[in-house]
């Protein structure tokens, strides 16, 4: 799954004002296309090329259909540091892939770099920048101000906690699977903890926080937090 800031929402003030209250019907499918076919397609890719042709063909199979969903996100305006990130890991893990000539370590580095991403969660949290607040921007456009209040930060330090919980310990399982399972056996985990897991979370992080960002009050040192809920 591709993870990094998304795009900042630069409207002016009176612009902001006229959001529409957040849905959670809007929101979740929203994002739900980009993040099945950034959780599924590369995968499915590699698992059917390597049946048919072996390793270095599943490697390119993989990257190009990451290429092609990439091309796809950006076309359809998702942020440009975002393309660039996703696309420059995709590269690295394709050339160590091919270098070492293992689907051991190829499979390996998406996994440690989710590792990672869950200490970054739980990091961002601690210090108090909420990454999956950061991250909510690509689902539902929080003004700037917005993301600045206590409240909001709050919010999504709770669900950067759980993200970065889930993240760990499902790196953790991948890992244990692919050192000491085969191929089949690692993918069949990969699948239990990714889609149908990550869809639950979802649901819970997009509920809690239309939850408890509609029942507090806003600050007063962010007095448009009515229109943000009501709309215009």
């Amino acid at each position: 799954m591709g993870c990094a800031m998304v795009r900042e929402t630069a409207s002016p003030p009176e612009q902001e004002s006229g959001l529409t209250q957040p849905d959670f019907r809007r929101i979740f499918f929203t994002g739900l296309p980009g993040f099945l076919r950034e959780g599924f397609l590369p995968l499915a890719a590699f698992y059917v090329a390597l049946r048919l042709s072996g390793l270095a063909a599943a490697i390119v199979a993989s990257a190009i259909v990451s290429l092609l969903i990439y091309g796809y996100e950006r076309r359809a305006g998702r942020d440009g540091l975002l393309v660039r990130l996703s696309l420059a890991f995709v590269a690295v893990q394709s050339v160590v892939g091919l270098l070492a000539h293992s689907a051991t370590v190829y499979l390996a580095q998406p996994v440690i770099a989710n590792l990672a991403w869950g200490m970054a969660f739980l990091v961002s949290a601690a210090i108090r920048r909420p990454l999956a607040g950061a991250l909510a921007g690509a689902w539902y456009p929080f003004p700037r101000w917005f993301r600045e209040t206590p409240h909001f930060k709050r919010v999504f330090g709770v669900e950067s906690v759980v993200w970065g919980a889930y993240f760990v310990g499902r790196s953790v399982l991948r890992l244990v699977a692919l050192l000491q399972g085969g191929l089949e056996s690692f993918l069949a985990v990969v699948f239990i903890t990714g889609t149908p897991a990550m869809l639950l979370l979802m649901v819970w992080s997009i509920r809690y926080a239309i939850g408890e960002l509609n029942d507090e009050d806003p600050p007063e040192t962010a007095p448009r937090l009515d229109a943000v809920r009501q709309g215009s």
